[in-house]
């Protein structure tokens, strides 16, 4: 952890936000040694962040102690070079007290997954982030996805706690993030407000975010092939049209269409790709399951397929 604020730190990227996978050996036992490999490959790689423990990290999957371990590990591995950030979900009290271990554990702030099975409506939302981020004294991103949506007027009240700094959007509905910025913009017009596209393979919607002033975003596709993934984040940030268009018709769209196949893919296919590479991080735990092997051949075809388009571009 370092004195910089984390919202200055994020602002200041230049990459795509780094989502590492779990390892898990063949006992299906937590295995740091390939997730500490993971981590200190992504950062080498050139990631902005590192956000262990996430939806990519199977959260739902980890015990406390697990948690604790990989947190810790991942602080040690990027020694400083980039934020680490933590997720920390379930019902509120389970929220914090995951809030307070990645705390312990070094990590830098938190990403706040949406609470467990329930639906709340938008006071109760407020309640539990708003509880979340005084669990602690690291900054806090909201996830806004699945049971946990909010209306423009709930994101301003977030944006009034000077400990929550951003929202990541995993919703995709681009009218609400219009609006949202804006209410935010309007209301609180001194604040520095985050906003991440966070939906699955982000990079098929960077455009569009692009287009309402969102300019961060999670790469999946770092996780296992960094040198595409830098690659588009290049192009979309020179506004080289070419490249970014090359780039999602050959290999992110047929990307997308791939990870539709199977329930789970968002995660289990990015696992199957970091094996791919070379990297035996293990299967993902139940109820994930490991994608169909004709998946898993044909997610090995596009990764090659994306590379010859880049030496295409060369």
């Amino acid at each position: 952890m370092t004195s910089d604020p984390l919202a200055a730190r994020l602002t200041r990227v230049q990459g795509p936000l780094f989502f590492p996978v779990t390892a898990y050996g063949p006992d299906g036992e937590l295995a740091l040694d390939p997730f500490r490999a993971h981590v200190r490959r992504g950062v080498d790689a050139g990631a902005a962040a590192v956000f262990a423990c996430c939806g990519t990290g199977e959260f739902h999957a980890l015990t406390p102690g697990e948690f604790r371990d990989c947190v810790a590990a991942a602080v040690e591995e990027t020694a400083g070079r980039v934020p680490v950030l933590a997720g920390a979900g379930y019902g509120t009290a389970l929220a914090e007290q995951y809030a307070r271990i990645a705390e312990q554990a070094g990590a830098d702030g938190l990403l706040a997954m949406p609470p467990y099975l329930v639906v709340p409506d938008q006071a109760g939302l407020l309640r539990h982030y708003t509880r979340l981020a005084a669990a602690t004294s690291l900054d806090v991103i909201v996830y806004q996805r699945d049971n946990a949506v909010f209306s423009p007027r709930t994101v301003v009240e977030l944006a009034r706690d000077p400990k929550i700094i951003g929202l990541k959007d995993g919703h995709g509905d681009l009218d609400l993030m219009q609006r949202t910025v804006s209410a935010v913009r309007q209301e609180l017009p001194e604040r520095d407000f985050l906003y991440f596209n966070g939906l699955p393979t982000a990079e098929l919607t960077g455009p569009a975010y692009r287009g309402i002033g969102i300019t961060l975003y999670s790469s999946a596709v770092f996780a296992f092939a960094p040198d595409i993934a830098l690659a588009f984040h290049r192009a979309l940030t020179t506004g080289d049209d070419k490249t970014v268009n090359r780039l999602l018709d050959g290999f992110f769209v047929p990307l997308v269409e791939l990870r539709n196949q199977g329930r789970g893919y968002a995660v289990s296919l990015v696992k199957a790709g970091v094996r791919l590479e070379g990297l035996d991080v293990g299967e993902v735990r139940p109820p994930l399951t490991e994608p169909a092997g004709r998946h898993t051949e044909a997610l090995a075809a596009l990764i090659e397929q994306g590379r010859a388009l880049l030496k295409e571009g060369a």
